[in-house]
């Protein structure tokens, strides 16, 4: 019978493992592609003492079974040694010809990654606690809420992938982030019926600003996002009274205007002209007039341009609607709240829903990728709207009951 192994403490060795004569033990194993590897440390166990002036480390025990769990459950022992960094490029690098902004936005987040300690962690070491310290330190460095919290999703997605190839076991960024840091994120602003038609009054009757009335007044009548509405050209369907959203005008500081489909696959849809809206882009044409503009990927003419006449984006109403505000609420007691061209959208959506349009058809007309978007203006009514709802509902028992007795 063969003697069994020890180590310099007289300790049985188990199969793979052995000491060296510095001290340092050692394990080997075959890994799942069949390749022999070794791993070291400088403790047997546990409580063994790290040896004076060597690096401490986990025991090599603690290693092998380690070890034993990935090759049971497949785990892959070199993708796993990726770094996060490595990890979010192999992510995005699956899914190409995706917008400008999208790709732009990947740079960005894969920056933000090499700049912070995470960034060079193996994928296999990140705890959760090491990503609710990632968001704790952005949040610190100043980014806001609904940021940290977009890139958390993506982060999330890239470890879900992880995860599927066999790489790790578990998703360190799967956790609520408003348990971590504040959400400090501004509620939904949305004007009232009353604020909307003083709004629209003041900015018809306003000598500066009166020349934006049919703009303003065709977001708050379509619901459509700034960017759809600066795409618009005088190429327009008046004979069918219909507005064809199939792309958005934007600027890039990189590359200048482009043309980009709309924000979500939903996005590409139909929207009836109204009397109002009708009107309004009637006036729009005939004040342009046959101005020439540029050409961008394409489409030319655009509807709405500036003052140099060159189209206008995103950038040229926010502007534009700081300064309405800005000068309404100095002319009435009772000022608004901060107004933006999304607010228009957003006020749009509930007047529908108040009116109780059915939630798919809402859907489609705002162009939402999910219909949990849609029915969240459902689930925060006003108090005047379900006034309204429950007289209308009153109204209709009485009228009900009125028959029955004639």
């Amino acid at each position: 019978m063969s003697e069994k192994r020890r180590d310099n403490k007289g300790r049985i060795l188990r199969t793979g493992e052995s000491q060296r004569k510095d001290g340092r033990y050692a394990y080997k194993y075959t890994d799942a592609y069949g390749k022999p590897k070794f791993v070291y440390s400088w403790k047997l166990v546990a409580t063994d003492k790290t040896p004076a002036g060597k690096r401490d480390d986990v025991a090599l025990r603690d290693k092998e079974d380690e070890i034993r769990n990935d090759i049971k459950d497949g785990i892959d022992p070199t993708g796993k040694k990726m770094t996060v960094c490595q990890l979010y490029i192999k992510h995005t690098g699956l899914k190409k010809n995706v917008k400008h902004g999208t790709e732009k936005g990947r740079r960005y987040l894969l920056k933000l990654l090499e700049e912070d300690p995470i960034g060079a962690k193996s994928i296999d070491s990140v705890k959760q606690s090491d990503a609710k310290s990632w968001a704790i330190r952005m949040s610190e460095k100043g980014y806001g809420y609904q940021t940290i919290k977009n890139h958390q999703r993506s982060l999330k997605a890239a470890f879900y992938m992880a995860i599927e190839d066999d790489y790790i076991r578990k998703n360190p960024f799967l956790f609520k982030l408003d348990t971590v840091i504040e959400d400090d994120r501004k509620k939904r602003v949305i004007l009232t019926p009353a604020q909307e038609e003083s709004l629209l009054a003041f900015t018809q009757n306003d000598p500066v600003y009166s020349q934006y009335y049919d703009e303003i007044l065709i977001l708050l009548e379509t619901g459509l996002r700034i960017s759809e509405l600066c795409g618009f050209t005088t190429k327009l369907d008046f004979q069918n009274r219909i507005i064809h959203v199939d792309h958005q005008l934007l600027r890039d500081s990189e590359i200048g205007y482009y043309i980009d489909i709309p924000k979500t696959e939903s996005g590409q849809r139909q929207l009836h002209m109204n009397d109002k809206v009708y009107e309004a882009l009637q006036r729009v044409i005939k004040k342009r007039g046959k101005v020439q503009t540029i050409t961008v990927d394409g489409y030319s003419d655009f509807l709405f341009l500036n003052r140099k006449g060159l189209p206008k984006v995103a950038a040229n109403y926010d502007i534009m609607v700081k300064g309405l505000v800005q000068k309404y609420n100095k002319q009435h007691e009772e000022p608004l709240p901060n107004v933006t061209p999304h607010t228009f959208r957003h006020t749009f959506c509930t007047r529908m829903a108040d009116a109780g349009m059915n939630p798919k058809a809402l859907q489609y007309i705002m162009g939402h990728a999910s219909i949990q978007m849609t029915l969240d203006y459902y689930a925060h009514a006003s108090f005047e709207s379900a006034k309204s709802e429950m007289v209308r509902i009153e109204a209709a028992k009485d009228a009900v009951n009125q028959t029955i007795a004639a």
